[in-house]
């Protein structure tokens, strides 16, 4: 897979006036990693969007600052916990001979027989895992495919999941990626129903001085 491109220009604007720059349209940055200094950059937001759409933790990126070239990774983004608007990126220059770590997305595919055929629920766990390799080696994604929970009580566990060549997992083999559940729901329903009677029997008010065989709401005088 070719890696996916995105340039850049150094940036000068710091501080509080980076918000006249998100105004123009340019997103701040910031490259830190293998033999450069932090350097502070800038980059068009909706070239910048349209990078994130594709590219997670484990892509490696062709990041191009005038006449240089850096194989990077994306290592933070924050958005405005509002808006949702894009705020700053990190990006981490690697060195492609030396091994890193990196968190590669789970992508569930298909559909679990045991949710068509037996009506079962399907509950997810982990979303991510994380991993160690030379960046030319990772993943940008490990597709999980559900057909292989055929009954229930079936599950994928992070040591069935394949990342690759030469690419060692960091997350404990034992993790839950997906589980296959019986419904439950309306014998709980019914369950919730039954403890509600029992309780509005228990909590009926006593009543004092009521004689044989009068019925509620009587009254004994005359």
């Amino acid at each position: 897979m070719e890696n996916m491109k995105i340039e850049a220009s150094p940036r000068e604007v710091i501080g509080k006036q980076v918000k006249t720059l998100r105004q123009s349209g340019l997103i701040p940055a910031v490259l830190y990693g293998q033999g450069v200094e932090s350097t502070a950059i800038q980059m068009d937001g909706r070239e910048l969007e349209k990078l994130l759409t594709q590219a997670g933790g484990s892509t490696l990126i062709d990041l191009s600052i005038g006449k240089d070239n850096h194989k990077v990774l994306l290592r933070a983004v924050q958005r405005d916990p509002i808006t949702l608007d894009l705020i700053h990126v990190d990006f981490l220059k690697v060195a492609m001979d030396v091994t890193i770590r990196a968190y590669v997305p789970i992508e569930l595919v298909g559909e679990a027989p045991a949710v068509k055929d037996l009506g079962g629920v399907l509950v997810t766990g982990l979303s991510e895992i994380e991993v160690e390799a030379l960046p030319s080696d990772l993943v940008d994604r490990i597709s999980v495919d559900l057909e292989v929970l055929q009954g229930m009580d079936d599950s994928i566990t992070v040591g069935d999941l394949f990342p690759g060549k030469n690419v060692t997992v960091l997350t404990d083999s034992e993790e839950v990626v997906a589980h296959m559940m019986y419904q439950v729901i309306e014998e709980e329903e019914e369950e919730v129903v039954e403890e509600i009677d029992e309780a509005l029997a228990a909590a009926e008010p006593e009543i004092i001085g009521r004689e044989e065989g009068e019925e509620p709401g009587e009254s004994t005088e005359e």
